[in-house]
């Protein structure tokens, strides 16, 4: 395993955060997005997006996340490929799972899955730090630069099996996982805060899947909670998003 400390990088935060060519690209998919959260309230109790995280989805260059030949599509309310066999999550299922974990500022939370590293820089405009587990050495290093080079000075990505989760950063206040597993991981779920959150798909590799949201109490008691039907691929050993 080995890491990416975050270092501002200066003239990469001000280019990464600046006015685009985007900006009413990602208005119409937050449009999208708010639309979506009314349609599935019965599903997940939410009916929109918290203004802290609709603020952090409206203030990701998504475009910067995509291949260069997907930048077209980087506003497209539907997940992308990055290559590698994996995939850029749906705007929509980023939005929800981020909103779910009721993030505080001063929170640290575990991602499993960096991919190309857009649900990091989400994550980065909501909380304190964020500790990202890519198994895909290429990926992971990639999405290491990006967000250094965008200034995501919090975030800091691992190359390592996810399943296993970050013990030496841990307790986590926030856990997400983008990839489908069976049942929850024991060392995600040791690694989990008491009362802290988890979103994490489960169900079969290609068959059924719900998205869950586990809690655990501040007695550290474990709770679930099927939230709405989803599509990932599957957690397999080490595996990432």
């Amino acid at each position: 395993m080995f890491s990416f400390g975050r270092s501002r990088s200066g003239d990469g935060a001000s280019s990464g955060r600046a006015k685009d060519d985007f900006a009413a690209a990602r208005e119409r998919l937050l449009t999208e997005i708010e639309y979506e959260m009314r349609e599935t309230v019965g599903y997940t109790g939410r009916g929109h997006l918290s203004d802290r995280v609709h603020r952090a989805m409206g203030e990701v260059p998504r475009h910067e996340f995509v291949p260069e030949e997907d930048v077209q599509n980087a506003y497209v309310n539907r997940a992308r490929g990055i290559g590698y066999g994996q995939t850029i999550s749906q705007p929509y299922i980023v939005a929800l799972m981020t909103e779910l974990l009721d993030l505080e500022p001063s929170d640290r939370v575990l991602e499993i899955g960096t991919g190309c590293g857009y649900q990091a820089a989400v994550l980065s405009g909501l909380v304190a730090e964020v500790y990202s587990i890519e198994f895909v050495p290429e990926l992971g290093t990639e999405a290491g630069e990006r967000l250094r080079r965008l200034g995501y000075d919090n975030v800091e990505v691992r190359i390592g099996d996810g399943r296993l989760g970050w013990p030496e950063k841990a307790p986590f206040d926030g856990i997400i996982v983008t990839a489908v597993a069976e049942d929850v991981p024991q060392p995600l779920l040791d690694q989990l805060a008491n009362g802290g959150r988890m979103m994490i798909p489960l169900g079969a590799s290609y068959g059924a899947q719900d998205l869950v949201l586990v809690t655990k109490d501040e007695n550290g008691e474990v709770s679930h909670k099927a939230v709405l039907p989803v599509a990932f691929v599957p957690l397999v050993k080490g595996a990432s998003e």
